[in-house]
This record gives structure tokens, sequence and C-alpha cells, in this order.
């Protein structure tokens, strides 16, 4: 088997991951518990893909707008549709991140990171600090990927456990019920 049926015949965990994360957020009003570290802000804001079929045979359908506008996404999870890709704002402690991730590839897009002081334009001034700036976004861009990498394990570990059947049932009472209710 090559990378690219790997990939094909793996992006389902993407999807999933997605999904469960969307609901997993809404659960508890935007806050999603990380064991060990507390909980962190998960917002699904203002853009998702989501697709169905294969290959030549796919349909994809682009939602956009508010959070609580997002009915058309949710109607799409209703009809058999597969999260591919969203917008998520990820707040933890005092760091904001904006970030799109997909799916399949597990990527990351138009990642906009916290704002901090020493991005400001007027609080640059020398070399040192110019590099001091590297290295905090650097360090941020590190962060998220972490606290995204936690939030896959916490999916997978899950996923794997015997919990999973009665956290699937919730989901698919979730994707039914925000259906008919936005």
């Amino acid at each position: 088997m090559d990378l690219v049926d790997l990939i094909t015949e793996k992006r389902f965990l993407g999807q999933e991951f997605l999904t469960w994360l969307w609901w997993k957020s809404e659960e508890r009003g935007g806050s999603v518990n990380l064991p060990g570290q507390g909980d962190i802000i998960v917002v699904f804001e203002k853009h998702m893909v989501l697709e169905y079929g294969e290959a030549d045979y796919s349909e994809k359908l682009i939602c956009s707008g508010l959070q609580t506008e997002l009915k058309e996404a949710r109607t799409g999870l209703r009809t058999g549709k597969k999260l591919e890709q969203a917008r998520v704002q990820i707040i933890k402690d005092d760091y904001e991140f904006n970030v799109t991730l997909g799916a399949t590839l597990f990527d990351y897009r138009s990642v906009r990171p916290p704002k901090t002081e020493a991005s400001m334009p007027e609080n640059r001034k020398s070399d040192e600090e110019i590099e001091g700036l590297i290295l905090e976004r650097i360090f941020l861009f590190e962060e998220l990927t972490r606290i995204v990498n936690d939030l896959y394990r916490l999916y997978l570990k899950t996923r794997l456990s015997e919990n999973w059947q009665r956290e699937l049932t919730a989901i698919r009472s979730w994707v039914h019920q925000s259906a008919d209710n936005v």
C-alpha cells in the first residue's frame, strides 16, 4: 500500500476528530477539559468545509458565517457529509490562537498566533528584539501544535476506550438535535 492509499484509507480519523472536537466544544459551552492541564476554550467559527463521496464523485459544501449561523454545516453532518476543514479559535491561559485545521492531512492553515507585547511594531527596535520576536513566534507555533496534539490524543484515547460507543451515541444525538434546533 502506498502513501496516497494509506492517507485515503485513514482520512476518516481526521474528519471524525474534527466532528468530535466540534461536539466536545459545544457540550460544555466551548470549554474542553484536557486532563492534567485543565479547561481550554475551543470555538468553531466562520468557516467549515464538508465533503461527501470519493475522488471524481465528491461534493464539497462550504459554510461560512458566524458560529450560530453554521446551519448548513450541521445539516450537512446530518445528511452524511464529513467535516473536512474548520476554522477554530483555541484559547489556553493568555494565548488565543486562530487556525484552520484540515482533516485529511491534519494540516494547519491561516494560523494567527496570539498578539504579544513583543509583536507590536512599536516595540521592535534592535536586532536582539527581532530575534526575540522570532523565538517567541516559534514557541507560539509549538504551543498551538502541542494543544492540538493533546486534543487529538484525548480523542484517540476516547475512540479506543470502552466508552466510545456511548460517546458516539451522544454525538449522533447532538447532530440530529442541533440540525432540528437551528
